[in-house]
């Protein structure tokens, strides 16, 4: 009789304590369900849309994926026929004419005007190709580059601008001819890269494949010396005015380039 009695108490004493066990473990896994879940829902978002997270941070869509909506040619009204929607991307002809550009191409803008925002896209460019991201643009000169500051795309392996300039300053995620991306992280052309492009009240960081790579703040002494000795005064004496409002832009440089996901966030 002890020993029932003995086992019996002990089985008491042991009772919430594997039940508490079980109820942690059951917990845990809950909790890794969940994470999986999340996990998944990010992996499978859908190309060129917004999650349910995303739509509640205030992100908004600036490609479809399916149409040129939004977009329209430098200083025209139309969408330049050079420039396509193919299998989910906005993507350049190339023309193999270099900053000529195509005849029926051009830079392009999307027709409305951002201040204070992160921009976030990815692209990929072609073999011995080159490419940009404008922003705070304006729609005065002949073009954007020569009144926008200038995030490069570019293929730092094959094309020549990567080894001109200064300390690699017209290598992927740079601020073109300024200043350098550092650490360059670029991925090889044909991959796909993604960036984040983040402008408040003159703060401007460039973010290349999940690292801040440029940190720079426009209309200071600092900036104003910078700029005067670059190629840009003699382009456009008023260059380093950066407008604190203007147009997000992609390049033609002649080459084929593809973009995608492209959303915003205004702050």
């Amino acid at each position: 009789m002890r020993k029932i009695s003995i086992v019996v108490i002990i089985s008491l004493i042991m009772l919430p304590v594997l039940s508490s066990c079980k109820d942690k473990k059951a917990d845990q896994k809950e909790d890794t369900d969940t994470a999986t879940e999340m996990a998944t829902e990010i992996q499978e978002a859908p190309m060129n849309e917004l999650t349910s997270a995303e739509i509640a941070e205030g992100w908004v869509l600036l490609f479809d994926g399916k149409t040129s909506e939004g977009w329209r040619g430098y200083k025209k009204e139309h969408f330049p026929a050079a420039w396509e929607i193919v299998d989910g991307t906005l993507h350049m002809l190339g023309s193999g004419r270099g900053e000529a550009g195509s005849k029926d191409g051009g830079d392009i803008i999307f027709d409305k005007q951002f201040q204070n925002f992160t921009l976030s896209l990815e692209w990929k460019i072609s073999e011995g190709g080159n490419s940009g991201i404008f922003y705070l643009g304006e729609e005065k000169l002949d073009y954007i580059w020569k009144t926008s500051p200038e995030m490069q795309v570019l293929d730092n392996e094959r094309h020549p601008d990567a080894k001109l300039g200064k300390d690699g300053n017209r290598m992927s995620g740079s601020l073109y001819d300024l200043i350098p991306a550092k650490p360059q992280n670029a991925k090889p052309a044909g991959e796909w890269n993604k960036i984040e492009l983040t402008v408040y009240k003159g703060t401007v960081v460039h973010n290349q494949n999940g690292e801040n790579v440029v940190e720079y703040h426009l209309w200071t002494p600092e900036w104003n010396e910078m700029v005067a000795d670059s190629k840009f005064p003699a382009l456009n004496p008023e260059w380093a005015d950066v407008p604190a409002k203007g147009y997000i832009g992609l390049q033609d440089h002649g080459d084929d380039v593809w973009f995608r996901n492209i959303k915003i966030k205004e702050q």
